[in-house]
């Protein structure tokens, strides 16, 4: 059986981890591991902390060591993960400026064709047209759409224009 790990805080850092534990805008993995970290500073084993979490106590293990190795920055995972995307910003620009510039009209389908033979950056037709489809809308809402489609009411044939 390994050797039971135990970390001792100072006050400034288990403020900072019961922050972090409560932070909405935190990954929840991170809060997580500063929960994992709380506890095993309150006197809980690894063994239980993993099943309070219902992880494997190998996690629970890997977090502590990589604290006390690395620190805070430790309970952040690693830059670099998930597939990288294939076009940048200035791919998207230049199918904005060839479809409002350009008297012809594209279809998502010619846009796809057209960005890999002039940028040579293949996308499919559907991840063109959502990602287009984002760049026009502030949120939910399309651009404009507050100014156009505005339901009208009893008082605005009241108003001067």
């Amino acid at each position: 059986m390994p050797a039971p790990l135990r970390i001792t805080l100072s006050d400034p850092e288990e403020t900072t981890l019961r922050e972090l534990r409560k932070a909405s805008m935190v990954p929840s993995r991170v809060r997580d591991r500063a929960h994992m970290l709380l506890l095993n500073a309150e006197g809980w084993s690894a063994p239980t902390i993993a099943q309070i979490l219902k992880c494997h106590e190998h996690t629970v293990r890997g977090v502590i060591k990589k604290w006390e190795k690395i620190g805070l920055c430790g309970l952040w995972d690693k830059g670099g993960r998930g597939k990288k995307r294939r076009w940048q910003l200035a791919d998207l620009e230049y199918l904005e400026a060839c479809i409002n510039e350009e008297e012809r009209t594209y279809n998502s389908a010619q846009l796809a064709v057209k960005l890999w033979e002039e940028r040579k950056v293949r996308l499919s037709a559907d991840r063109i047209r959502k990602l287009l489809k984002k760049r026009a809308t502030d949120g939910s809402e399309p651009v404009g759409a507050t100014a156009t489609a505005r339901t009208r009411t009893p008082n605005d044939s009241l108003k001067p224009s």
